[in-house]
């Protein structure tokens, strides 16, 4: 079982939620990732897990600091659980880079730290690339372990198949358990990174889902800076201009992107990252 280590206080908790988001995969524009930050922000960390258990360095590689020539410290990836209390409620944010390996492992650790705590719901946070414009307000779609959880949500309609990602293994393992499991996936422009916004709307959708009041604080002012920045080089890129102008048409005749779409989009996601090239304004 993955080692991890009770560095803060896990008892006593009021109605305690369970919010999971991991950098990396399925965390497009840094939004899932981003938003787990903000709800976490200001709690004590509660559990810290082994990094030498879940993490390839290679891949996550440690950042090393020189001051005046001399190595000063060394900051290893972490998967960490915060604790922040929410209007009465008990959050526990568990959030770091996605594990390269032991995801199993990884998965039956969160369960019975899960279990010990007493969580009574458990909520994922994501973002998917999708062919939407940076000047529409961001979509977001739901997953739920019960119907009754996503009537009225949009969903996506019919079988999608993607690559998965360890967050979906953790809500899978937590529902399996019994425990109660939604998850909200932004759908940010797939040229845009990061996105703010799709954060914001994450935050948003958590707020609503819980009846908690957390505000999106400075994340409004980082949004509002990333959209003039991106109004800026699409303006000064004719091709870039067109292209936007198209999805701003799209906007509103489909409200959940079938199964296909999505697909389509994590491909052309994944075709990006093979070349080595970030999303940008112009790569439509």
């Amino acid at each position: 079982m993955a080692s991890y280590e009770i560095v803060g206080s896990t008892q006593d908790a009021v109605a305690p939620v369970l919010i999971v988001a991991f950098e990396d995969w399925v965390d497009a524009g840094s939004a899932g990732s981003t938003a787990a930050r903000h709800i976490a922000q200001g709690g004590d960390v509660a559990v810290d897990f082994d990094p030498d258990m879940l993490y390839d360095y290679r891949s996550h590689r440690p950042i090393l600091d020189i001051v005046d020539g001399s190595p000063t410290s060394i900051a290893m990836p972490r998967m960490r659980m915060w604790r922040r209390a929410i209007s009465e409620r008990d959050f526990f944010v568990l959030t770091g880079p996605e594990p390269d390996y032991r995801w199993r492992e990884f998965a039956a650790g969160v369960l019975r730290v899960a279990r010990d705590i007493g969580i009574q719901e458990h909520v994922s946070l994501g973002a998917i690339p999708s062919a939407v414009p940076h000047t529409a307000p961001t979509p977001v779609m739901m997953t739920a372990s019960s119907k009754d959880a996503v009537s009225g949500q949009p969903v996506v309609e019919g079988l999608l198949r993607v690559p998965a990602a360890a967050v979906s293994l953790i809500e899978w393992s937590n529902a399996q358990a019994g425990i109660a499991t939604v998850g909200f996936w932004a759908q940010v422009p797939h040229y845009a990174s990061p996105y703010t916004a799709g954060a914001i709307a994450l935050v948003r959708r958590v707020e609503t889902h819980l009846d908690v009041t957390i505000g999106a604080g400075d994340l409004e002012t980082e949004a509002a800076a990333q959209a003039k920045t991106l109004s800026e080089l699409i303006a000064a890129n004719a091709e870039a201009q067109e292209y936007v102008e198209r999805l701003q048409h799209l906007v509103g005749e489909q409200d959940v992107p079938t199964a296909e779409n999505i697909a389509e989009e994590v491909e052309r996601f994944l075709r990006n990252q093979r070349r080595g090239g970030g999303p940008t304004p112009f790569s439509p």
